[in-house]
């Protein structure tokens, strides 16, 4: 198999984040994916997630 692509490292680490990783997707991750790779879509991913907390609650309370 090749090396997983961007699409599939970006639903693999949505996956994982909100635990439903499948068992199968996961072998492939640890077996041909890169780990920087998914470190950097996994950090940014947080950002995004906490970038979008924070402007919501921004809203809510009217900062």
């Amino acid at each position: 198999m090749s090396k997983p692509s961007l699409l599939h490292v970006v639903k693999s680490v949505f996956a994982a984040a909100i635990g439903i990783q499948s068992n199968k997707n996961r072998e492939i991750d640890f077996q041909h994916g890169s780990l920087p790779a998914y470190l950097v879509v996994g950090l940014i991913a947080t950002v995004l997630f906490i970038f979008t907390i924070v402007g919501i609650v921004s809203a809510v309370i009217g900062d």
